[in-house]
């Protein structure tokens, strides 16, 4: 609004109405600038604090570790019978079921040995009727025509040839597994895996040949410290994420170990035990092996024994384990 004057005779009192913008104090500025900076400090201290706190509940309060290997059983593949290996059957890293053929050694001497087994069967068992028919004639004959003595020595000669018989059979049997172990065949369906053996070596009864990686057996071994171990019951529901892959692999609590190796328990060579005199002030939690059971393998994911994992456990509603 415009200034409003009034004029006025000299001696007179004048009132002056003069009506002027109203600018704002400078403290109120001053108190905004204080308390702006200060409401985003605490904002941000409250969001740092509520996300340590649930950083802090799903690393203590969850069972997880990085330290997860995955596993298999291996079959060590190693020739029963000694012989030139006349055929490789398989290569190495090959997939094999159950039953196939994986290597052949010389079958030569082990098919004359079921022939000379064959012949031996059949002279002890021409002997052992012989030697019963001959006794059986003994007894049939009056009491006083042969002795007591005469006797009970054809008796024993039948039971001896019918001895030699039942042995002439035994080694026939043996002779023809001996043949059939000249052909070493998969146990289990599988991966052939250090593949040493070539066509031309001499296998040697327990020297390993070949490993054969069983594929229906795979699980993961995690590693979990003490401390986690009231949060795993058997039959929980596990992820697994595998460092090679960003998949996650299905599986449950199969079992958890009920010992592992302490140091302090080893004993000397006197039978005493042996125990540390050094005690550190920072106590490390002992790592217990929990395995793992696999349910569900994604598509594109291959598993490798020794492969690292990490595990994260989804604790089921209900008490925990003993």
């Amino acid at each position: 609004m415009p200034d409003t004057h009034t004029t006025s005779q000299p001696g007179d009192h004048v009132d002056i109405d003069v009506a002027r913008p109203l600018q704002p104090a400078a403290g109120t500025h001053k108190r905004r600038s204080r308390i702006i900076p200060l409401a985003i400090t605490l904002a941000a201290t409250t969001l740092a604090v509520v996300l340590g706190w649930r950083m802090w509940n799903a690393y203590m309060g969850t069972a997880w570790t990085r330290d997860g290997t995955v596993r298999t059983y291996v079959v060590t593949m190693a020739p029963e019978v000694p012989g030139r290996i006349i055929r490789l059957a398989v290569a190495d890293n090959q997939f094999v079921h159950k039953g196939d053929l994986l290597l052949v050694i010389d079958p030569t001497d082990y098919r004359i040995a079921v022939k000379l087994a064959d012949a031996a069967v059949t002279q002890t068992q021409v002997k052992a009727q012989n030697a019963q028919l001959q006794a059986e004639r003994r007894r049939k004959v009056s009491a006083g025509a042969i002795s007591a003595e005469e006797l009970q020595t054809h008796d024993a000669d039948a039971v001896a040839a019918q001895a030699q018989y039942q042995q002439a059979v035994a080694n026939r049997d043996q002779a023809k597994v001996n043949l059939d172990r000249t052909q070493i065949r998969s146990p289990v369906n599988g991966w052939v895996t250090n593949l040493s053996a070539r066509v031309g070596d001499y296998a040697i009864v327990g020297r390993s040949a070949l490993s054969v990686l069983d594929a229906d057996s795979f699980w993961v071994d995690a590693y979990f410290e003490e401390t986690k171990l009231a949060y795993i019951r058997e039959g929980d529901p596990v992820r697994i994420k595998l460092m090679g892959y960003g998949q996650i692999v299905r599986g449950e609590v199969a079992g958890v170990a009920h010992g592992i190796n302490v140091s302090n328990a080893q004993p000397d060579h006197q039978g005493l035990a042996t125990v540390n005199p050094i005690f550190t002030w920072v106590r490390l939690a002992q790592r217990v092996p929990v395995r793992i059971r696999i349910h569900q393998l994604p598509d594109g994911v291959r598993l490798v024994a020794g492969m690292t994992a990490t595990v994260h456990i989804d604790p089921r509603p209900g008490p925990p384990s003993n």
